[in-house]
């Protein structure tokens, strides 16, 4: 049951970068004609794009996670949307569970994913996923009440999963295992 509850209180958040091309261009004299500028379009590997679309997913069954979590939805379809197999079976129990037990989730959870491995650099299907989440906002409350659920704070959880491309083209995770507090 405890390693239900450290799945159901992991964090969420989202780490993006930007990244921008400025050129300096010559003056030109009224006679000459502009040169055209480089082509700065380049060709994402299809081990890259896995990485980026399976760590999409990660964040996205987390996101799914958080919402139906303030009412314990344990039947929502929105839970299935990112995960599937034994991750939708865990999802699912932990908020059943909730829901038995008059909980719900409150706050917001932060993560920081690493797609660790892909199993084809051609043609990938799996993706392993590393994250050390911080539940420390992220807390379950007593839905009739609001009080707190118990006297723990949360904290960081190292989180493993596998996130595999579906027949239908999307990724989804399939499974995952959330370690103890503070084992991250």
């Amino acid at each position: 049951m405890r390693l239900a509850v450290a799945a159901s209180i992991v964090v969420l958040g989202v780490a993006a970068s930007a990244c921008g091309s400025g050129s300096t261009a010559a003056p030109t004299s009224p006679t000459s004609t502009p040169t055209p500028a480089p082509s700065t379009a380049t060709t994402a590997s299809p081990a890259g794009t896995a990485r980026q679309q399976a760590v999409e997913a990660y964040l996205g069954m987390w996101r799914d996670v958080a919402a139906v979590a303030t009412t314990s939805d344990w039947q929502s379809p929105r839970l299935a949307a990112h995960a599937t197999g034994d991750a939708l079976q865990v999802l699912s129990r932990q908020l059943y569970a909730d829901r038995y037990n008059g909980l719900v989730s409150k706050g917001t959870p932060t993560n920081a994913p690493v797609a660790q491995s892909v199993d084809s650099p051609y043609e990938p299907k799996t993706v392993v996923i590393r994250d050390c989440s911080d539940a420390t906002h992220w807390l379950k409350y007593r839905a009739d009440t609001g009080q707190p659920a118990d006297s723990e704070s949360g904290g960081k959880h190292l989180i493993n999963a596998e996130v595999k491309l579906a027949v239908d083209g999307s990724w989804r995770v399939t499974r995952f295992a959330v370690e103890g507090t503070g084992s991250c």
